[in-house]
């Protein structure tokens, strides 16, 4: 009854955040100057009907029937009403629909880009993050079950010298060292190759994948293996530890039947902060080795003020990092049984 309790609340609080996010990211983007139906490749030269249109066209201001049943575009401009009338109520009952808009740019639906997108970012950012948590944790737990010797400072100073390394500047060197070795170093994909059989299209996108997603794990793989050596490092120096070893239980019984589980729960929380935002995609990775992922989607939308692929980006963003924080706590109750209770 207690974890029935436990997860009914935290995914009630979830929900409520997700419609936080919502309202405020529906304002985020109405409160911004400048008129969208005038700005980014619009002709200046149009006249102000054609921009009533746009606007109607867009879901700029309160659609009236009337509006479209007029097919003399003089009279649209006698149909616009306070914006933040009904947009809102628009807004989301499009999103129950599955739809996020159309784009200013491209005139696509906004949830065609998004997911087009996504499954290139989470292609490239997710085999990183996988490597990245593997090596962490397991260079993590040797360096802290060999503390204060050369293996622990050599893994020491190496995850502090990965974690400090700027992103686009690593990339920019493995994409020099590609280059000289015959690795694709940009794009998903060689030109012409889509007419392959499967297994060579695959062959090929991993051979571009190889080194964008060697630079992701580097720089997370310190991340981890610090977090996972400090706090194994904290469980290791518990009484229950020096108990077990007085049983004579074996290094491996040690950390897999008492240390591991508690030493795990920081670094839930950082993975899960992190998955999260993977569906953002590593901007400066995708603009270094010209990867069609969503961090290049938001970037490409921020130059060409694509407002409702922003506000598409940041809603899955949002509620992505929501989701990974759930299944977090959901994940602490079941290493700390102790959580359910507070």
């Amino acid at each position: 009854m207690k974890r029935q309790k436990y997860l009914l609340n935290k995914v009630a609080w979830s929900f409520f955040t997700i419609l936080f996010v919502l309202v405020l990211n529906f304002l985020l983007f109405r409160v911004l100057p400048g008129d969208p139906a005038r700005a980014g490749v619009r002709d200046p030269r149009m006249k102000q009907e054609a921009i009533e249109a746009i606007r109607i066209r867009f879901g700029l201001v309160k659609q009236v029937i009337n509006c479209f049943e007029s097919l003399n575009p003089i009279k649209v401009g006698s149909c616009t009403v306070n914006p933040f009338d009904t947009q809102f109520f628009i807004y989301v009952r499009n999103l129950l629909q599955g739809d996020m808009g159309i784009s200013f740019h491209s005139n696509r639906p906004v949830a065609e880009i998004l997911v087009e997108r996504l499954g290139n970012t989470v292609l490239l950012i997710g085999a990183g993050q996988i490597l990245a948590i593997m090596l962490g944790v397991a260079f993590g737990i040797i360096a802290a079950w060999k503390a204060r010797t050369a293996i622990d400072y050599a893994a020491l100073l190496s995850s502090l010298l990965a974690w400090s390394l700027p992103t686009f500047w690593l990339g920019i060197i493995l994409l020099f060292w590609g280059s000289g070795h015959g690795l694709p170093i940009g794009g998903k994909a060689t030109p012409g190759t889509s007419s392959l059989p499967f297994l060579q299209q695959w062959g090929d996108i991993a051979r571009h994948m190889l080194l964008p997603t060697i630079t992701y794990t580097i720089v997370y793989m310190g991340e981890y293996m610090l977090i996972m050596r400090s706090s194994l490092l904290d469980v290791l120096a518990e009484d229950y530890i020096l108990t077990a070893k007085a049983k004579g239980l074996s290094t491996f019984q040690i950390l897999k039947d008492h240390a591991l589980k508690n030493a795990m729960l920081p670094l839930v929380t950082v993975i899960a902060i992190n998955l999260g935002f993977t569906v953002a995609g590593a901007l400066q990775i995708e603009a270094v080795f010209s990867w069609p992922g969503l961090g290049g989607a938001i970037y490409e939308a921020v130059v060409r003020r694509d407002f409702p692929v922003l506000q598409g980006a940041f809603l899955l963003i949002a509620v992505s990092v929501i989701i990974a924080n759930l299944i977090a706590d959901l994940t602490y109750s079941y290493l700390d049984p102790r959580v359910q209770s507070e």
